[in-house]
């Protein structure tokens, strides 16, 4: 055996040397170092023999325990197998890790949603009265409104306002701000609702306190929707009025503008008070001017339209009085219109006398057409009756009686001097005579075409003949006396005009007949009825040509005169 030690190969001896020189053979190393050589020679056999002893030892033992040994390998078996098995469910218990992961997560998540409504429900809990009180907000502020408690409901929309101001990512408080918004809506159309009804100066304060409350109009765009609301009311009061009675409706129209203009204007300025020192905001740049003008224009324009509608002078004269007394009103704060007023009611009253004049013109035609030559009886009235009130009478002869056509003219010329006599313009005095002595010329024109048109028999043209007499003698100087009544001086213009009837004059002149004059005299004159006709005409020619003068004289101030009475054709 120790020749074996000896004898082993290089490669041997040198792991034997490595595998002495390791860490755990130190101990044995230093105690072959320390041996002799004899006893290094031995220590192989003694190695030997220790190794078989070991080895009949670990046989004992396997024998002795061999099924230990067996157990043993079945255990290692399965245990290879176990941690085989163990090594898969491993594997597979690291792919389930991250869904577990993830699970849990979401579950945290959940969990901490839960737990945060679960906390909103207990703050929710713990304020329902509180939130009720405000989800009723909207409601309590339209109850508000309806029922006239502007206040309460702007102290509640300012509430709300500072709220969403606050809270501006609550839905919702934003859905409540929505809510109040329209109701807000609606009190501002009750309030514009109530500018437009009769209310009265505090009342328009308050209302416009409101408005600024509510921040929806600026300043200028306030006192302008103050305006347009006061129109609107004024207009309302108007379309309200019966236009198809003319009279009436310019009266409503003058009264309405003199009471409720009047006081819109002093609302306006009581409550926007021109500052022109301070913000510009405080200056309206002549709103209310332009609005003012815009209203007076409109006032004068009806006035325009609506005057000739007026058939009557006492009722023009009438409409005139009201029209001066509102803009003399209208004058203690800025609007006094009256100078603007002459032209328009000139125009009216030239008008009326005109369709006036033009009706009895027409009339006289249509008589004269229709007119039958036959004579008619004379018609006479005691002279005591005639001459005492000759100087302020002037009743139309009677003798026209016996001349239908000229009576019913003389009846349409005392008609429209009665309209002018209330409302006779001292500027229109030439212009009302020149028409006065153009309808004359067309009476007299009349008569000329049916001079020359018709043929008449010799009775009938002595007839004819005394109708051109009476025309010329009695019905221009009558006329001219009358109007003279309405504006004094005037009978002089009009007689002035005697070329209206020179046509007649020549056929009068041409004619060698004194009948018409002697008709003349014997119907006026009826103190002595056994008196010579022809002395008497003289006469009575005579106060015919002076009887106008005298009127003139003794004329009273125009519109005072007693009205003329027409003739009973």
């Amino acid at each position: 055996m120790a020749t074996e030690v000896v004898e082993m190969s290089p490669p041997e001896a040198t792991a034997s040397l490595h595998s002495l020189a390791s860490a755990s053979q130190q101990p044995y190393v230093s105690e072959l170092l320390s041996f002799t050589l004899d006893r290094l020679h031995k220590e192989p056999e003694l190695l030997r023999v220790d190794a078989e002893r070991i080895q009949r030892q670990m046989q004992e033992v396997a024998v002795g325990n061999y099924r230990a040994f067996i157990t043993a390998a079945d255990a290692l078996l399965a245990i290879r197998q176990e941690v085989s098995s163990i090594d898969k469910h491993l594997e597979s218990l690291i792919g389930e890790v991250p869904k577990l992961t993830s699970g849990c997560t979401e579950f945290i998540e959940s969990a901490e949603n839960i737990l945060e409504k679960r906390k909103m429900n207990q703050a929710l809990l713990a304020n329902h009265s509180t939130l009720l009180d405000l989800l009723e907000i909207p409601q309590l502020m339209d109850t508000c409104v309806r029922n006239g408690n502007f206040d309460e409901a702007l102290d509640l929309e300012a509430f709300v306002s500072k709220l969403a101001t606050m809270h501006p990512k609550l839905p919702v408080i934003q859905a409540l701000a929505a809510e109040v918004r329209q109701t807000t809506q609606s009190l501002l159309s009750q309030l514009l609702q109530k500018l437009r009804s009769n209310i009265q100066l505090p009342e328009c304060l308050r209302i416009i306190g409101y408005l600024r409350r509510i921040g929806v109009f600026g300043e200028y765009e306030m006192r302008l929707q103050f305006l347009r609301c006061r129109e609107a009311w004024l207009t309302g009061i108007l379309e309200d009025l019966d236009q198809k009675n003319a009279y009436e409706y310019l009266k409503g129209m003058i009264n309405c503008h003199r009471m409720h203009l009047f006081d819109v204007v002093n609302q306006y300025r009581a409550i926007f008070a021109d500052d022109t020192s301070g913000s510009e905001e405080n200056y309206d740049g002549g709103l209310l001017f332009s609005w003012a003008m815009h209203q007076i224009t409109s006032h004068l324009k009806t006035l325009k339209i609506m005057l000739p509608k007026i058939t009557e002078g006492g009722s023009l004269s009438n409409i005139l009085d009201q029209c001066m007394y509102c803009a003399m009103g209208l004058g203690w704060v800025g609007l006094d219109f009256r100078g603007l007023l002459p032209p328009l009611f000139e125009e009216a009253v030239l008008n009326l006398f005109s369709k006036n004049m033009n009706t009895a013109v027409e009339n006289f035609q249509l008589v004269l057409d229709s007119h039958r030559w036959v004579p008619l009886p004379s018609v006479g009235f005691p002279s005591s009756g005639i001459n005492d009130d000759s100087k302020d009478d002037v009743t139309p002869p009677s003798y026209l009686m016996e001349h239908p056509p000229l009576a019913v003219f003389i009846n349409g010329v005392s008609a429209a001097l009665n309209e002018l006599r209330p409302c006779a313009p001292l500027s229109l005095k030439n212009v009302i005579a020149l028409e006065l002595i153009k309808r004359l010329q067309a009476v007299s024109d009349s008569l000329l075409r049916y001079n020359t048109t018709r043929m008449l028999r010799l009775n009938e043209s002595n007839l004819f003949l005394s109708l051109c007499r009476a025309f010329v003698e009695v019905v221009f100087p009558h006329c001219a006396t009358c109007f003279g009544r309405c504006y004094p001086g005037g009978a002089s213009i009009v007689m002035d005009a005697k070329s209206a009837y020179d046509g007649l004059g020549r056929i009068l002149a041409a004619s060698a007949s004194p009948e018409p004059s002697n008709k003349l005299v014997k119907t006026i004159s009826t103190d002595t009825p056994s008196e010579s006709e022809n002395g008497v005409a003289s006469q009575v020619e005579e106060k015919q040509v002076e009887s106008p003068n005298e009127k003139e004289d003794d004329s009273p101030v125009p519109l005072q005169i007693p009205e003329a009475t027409p003739l009973e054709s």
